[in-house]
């Protein structure tokens, strides 16, 4: 699902991400964009020229070895490294798709445009972009799938690109929660996943409520912090993470309550976070693609789970105290709370009211 291009031309303006297709395309299982045969490339961390694709390739002598039993044949390994070559190593796909038709199975042109996604890169301005339905379809091709029905591409491209756009509100929800440290995330979680939605309606409504709980401080700290980017993204489709082999387990268990059905697709998304003290850190999230049942107008029904990778001590407590503070939120009443402090917070604003108007 997630196939994005560094491109070098000059970033255009972003667009606005497609609304969900109401038709009942859906990508196909397991995202066949992803199922590269070739062995991945490392990314490269050289610097590069805005907006290119940043790969450097490595020196002959680190690809070529020297002629040994142990070295591969010279056929092999310049076979390989040409593979290699025609891939982006941002997401090890290819690099040179075409904007023509390549199959002879192609009955009708497809469009050629390309929609900016609101997906900041992480080498240099601009926006990550998706690929058309031309390039689409032309992946499709180049990956067995020659019996891909020509009208249903435009569908998959806006589902394409309308998950990629959820994946990324949520990895900036983290972001936002956390992005300021472990200390600023449990404040956030403290709250719940409910009590944070509370806390944007008193938000949007200001006034005095808003300045009462200290939001008005908050929302400007939050604009204040730098955008996380994209830095590189990996598909992993065969790859099921340990959370999805944990509802497997479960959906044996308790099948009433959990799906059996394993995820469609698996990403895993490299973002860099600007640190308070001016540093930046790698972050790699992990999403597990879910489908679901269909909506009764018969539009496609999608689940992502984004959390961070646990890589470390800090991304594991991170999950722990959003995971956590939501359990806390709901064992000590927190809902309870809330709408007492709603209800005490609307008679304050009413005896105000009566109040002035005695006097007037």
């Amino acid at each position: 699902m997630g196939w994005f291009w560094a491109d070098t031309s000059a970033p255009s303006a972003p667009i606005a991400p497609h609304p969900l297709p109401s038709s009942n395309a859906s990508p196909p299982p397991g995202c066949p964009m992803h199922k590269s045969t070739s062995p991945p490339l490392p990314p490269s961390r050289a610097p590069t020229s805005d907006g290119a694709c940043p790969y450097n390739p490595p020196p002959p002598s680190s690809t070529t070895g020297t002629a040994s039993s142990t070295s591969p044949s010279p056929s092999l390994s310049s076979s390989s490294n040409k593979t290699l070559s025609a891939l982006n190593p941002l997401n090890y796909m290819p690099t040179s798709l075409s904007q023509s038709r390549e199959s002879p199975h192609q009955t009708q042109p497809l469009p050629l445009t390309r929609e900016t996604s609101t997906i900041p890169k992480g080498d240099g301005p601009g926006n990550w972009e998706y690929p058309s339905p031309q390039q689409m379809y032309n992946a499709m091709i180049r990956k067995g799938y020659t019996d891909t029905p020509e009208d249903a591409v435009e569908a998959m491209v806006a589902v394409h690109n309308f998950l990629n756009e959820g994946a990324w509100g949520e990895i900036r929800e983290w972001e936002r929660r956390f992005g300021r440290g472990l200390r600023q995330g449990w404040r956030e979680c403290a709250r719940g996943e409910e009590g944070l939605v509370l806390a944007e309606l008193q938000k949007v409504r200001g006034g005095e409520g808003e300045r009462a709980l200290g939001l008005e401080m908050e929302r400007e700290m939050e604009a204040a912090m730098p955008e996380p980017r994209l830095l590189r993204f990996m598909g992993r489709p065969n790859d099921l993470t340990p959370k999805a082999y944990l509802h497997q387990f479960l959906a044996r268990i308790a099948p009433a309550r959990f799906s059996g059905e394993p995820p469609f697709d698996r990403h895993d998304w490299y973002v860099s976070r600007r640190l308070p003290d001016g540093s930046e850190r790698e972050v790699r999230y992990v999403i597990d693609y879910y489908s679901g049942p269909p909506e009764e107008t018969g539009e496609p029904v999608f689940f992502l789970d984004v959390r961070p990778a646990v890589d470390g001590p800090t991304s594991a407590a991170e999950r722990a105290i959003r995971w956590g503070g939501d359990v806390w939120w709901r064992a000590s009443g927190g809902r309870v709370r809330e709408a007492l402090a709603e209800k005490e917070r609307t008679m304050g604003q009413k005896r105000t009211w009566e109040n002035w108007w005695k006097e007037s």
